[in-house]
């Protein structure tokens, strides 16, 4: 039963990387419609990714025979099975520490729910040279790391509960 998620999981996270690798193809004369295409490829697999990661909570709590229950974040999963849990005590540090990939996916979550910052136009009698919060980083090789490592939690956690 569980390796029917952890196919379900390998399968989203294909997706998602055939969709970030359209997204990172150049064109040679970029136009609106190549940069809505883009756009599109990056905000998909981005999609994808964080329905592998709820999938992931599926599958885990499957690997432990919770039939009746499919958590949606990981708070519900450790409500589940308890902190003690191998998983969801990796999981849980993989949350709390900066810069992780669970931790990137949370940050693309609240990027994506949000609608995008308003800028203001620039002239020179406006500029000023200040700081401002960019956002996630949504490059191909940073989400190329986050499905690299999303894809060896899930072989790993595969591989660890097939072996009995």
């Amino acid at each position: 039963m569980a390796s029917q998620w952890y196919s379900l999981v390998s399968q989203k996270l294909f997706m998602a990387r055939v969709l970030l690798r359209q997204a990172d193809t150049p064109s040679s004369g970029e136009d609106a419609s190549d940069a809505l295409q883009r756009e599109a490829g990056l905000q998909g697999s981005i999609e994808l990714t964080l329905r592998a990661r709820r999938l992931l909570l599926i599958m885990v709590a499957k690997l432990y025979q919770q039939k009746q229950s499919d958590p949606e974040t990981l708070e519900a999963l450790v409500t589940l099975l308890g902190e003690d849990n191998p998983e969801t005590a990796e999981l849980l540090t993989l949350a709390r520490k900066g810069g992780s990939w669970w931790n990137h996916l949370d940050q693309l979550e609240a990027a994506q729910a949000k609608p995008p910052a308003t800028r203001k136009t620039v002239s020179a009698e406006n500029i000023i040279a200040i700081s401002a919060d960019s956002g996630p980083d949504r490059s191909a090789a940073a989400l190329g790391k986050v499905l690299d490592a999303l894809k060896q939690f899930a072989d790993t956690l595969e591989e660890r509960h097939s072996e009995w």
